[in-house]
């Protein structure tokens, strides 16, 4: 059911898209504004958080073919009539007060015609929404789990999907509060605080993970374990001349939703020993002699315009 701040909200100017903007577009589109200000990418950011949830909040309505249509009409309604009564005008009587009258008993709760958020006049209203919040390990909110509420004394099992963010909303329809007059039950919202994980963070539908490896590994070549997220440690090939700061992909250890599959994302990090004795010390320089004399610093100073 609409709610009453449809008439000040302009979920299509929030979304950055057009009235008649298709849902492939739509879906597009939210994808790109749900990465540019996911919390993640913000920690600490009110304003990205919020901006976040507002677009979220636009796509909900507007990705929804039954909430897009009654929300049209809701806005219609914003610009057009008002109550000028009077037979036969566009107040309530008349082919153009009746579909007025429809719009407005949807939009404040009402049901079987008449407008039912008024006393119950006409039929019977929509029982209010419910909101809670949960906390989240971060392997839960990947592999999806399971959590129990107690709402008013009772308790609640409620299925939590693969790949929850934090800072996302999961709306449960009818698991709201009742309705006072035999209609339909509200919805509960579920506000989800994911913790952060020591090892792993999220990326989009992938995870990642910083693998150390030794100098001589990066230089002559090595297969490492790697850890994953609730499963078994993985091998991958380091191969010879590995920079630092490179990625390994393992294919299918990231989100696993329904309709996602990400991947592990493995970045290469050299590890410098603390502690160096002469004798390696003079090992090294012995190596550093046998390698081109090339200064790994030129191409970046000539970039800079410093050469």
């Amino acid at each position: 059911m609409a709610s009453q701040d449809w008439f000040e909200k302009d979920f299509y100017k929030v979304m950055g898209v057009s009235k008649d903007v298709s849902e492939a577009e739509l879906k597009k589109k939210y994808r790109k504004l749900a990465r540019e200000f996911h919390p993640d990418l913000h920690p600490g950011d009110a304003k990205a958080e919020a901006r976040f949830k507002e677009i979220n909040e636009a796509h909900d309505v507007l990705s929804d073919k039954a909430k897009r249509a009654e929300y049209d009409q809701v806005r219609a309604m914003g610009g057009g009539p008002r109550f000028t009564g009077g037979a036969g005008g566009p107040g309530f009587n008349g082919a153009q007060g009746a579909g007025f009258e429809d719009v407005f008993a949807n939009l404040f709760g009402g049901g079987g015609g008449g407008f039912g958020g008024f006393g119950g006049f006409g039929g019977p209203q929509r029982g209010a929404d419910l909101s809670t919040k949960t906390t989240l390990a971060f392997i839960d909110s990947i592999h999806g789990t399971s959590i129990k509420l107690n709402l008013n004394g009772k308790d609640v099992t409620v299925n939590i999907p693969a790949g929850v963010g934090d800072g996302q909303k999961i709306k449960l329809r009818g698991k709201g509060q009742a309705s006072p007059n035999g209609g339909p039950a509200g919805d509960l919202i579920i506000d989800v605080h994911v913790k952060p994980h020591p090892v792993f963070s999220r990326d989009g539908n992938n995870i990642r993970v910083t693998v150390p490896v030794t100098f001589h590994e990066a230089v002559v070549g090595a297969t490492i374990q790697v850890p994953t997220l609730g499963g078994e440690p993985v091998k991958l090939k380091v191969a010879p001349g590995t920079p630092n700061g490179r990625v390994l992909r393992v294919k299918g250890r990231g989100v696993q939703g329904a309709k996602v599959v990400g991947d592990l994302l493995a970045m290469v990090e050299i590890a410098v020993p603390a502690h160096v004795s002469d004798k390696a010390k003079q090992a090294l320089a012995e190596f550093d002699a046998l390698l081109p004399q090339e200064d790994p610093r030129e191409d970046l100073l000539n970039k800079a315009g410093l050469l």
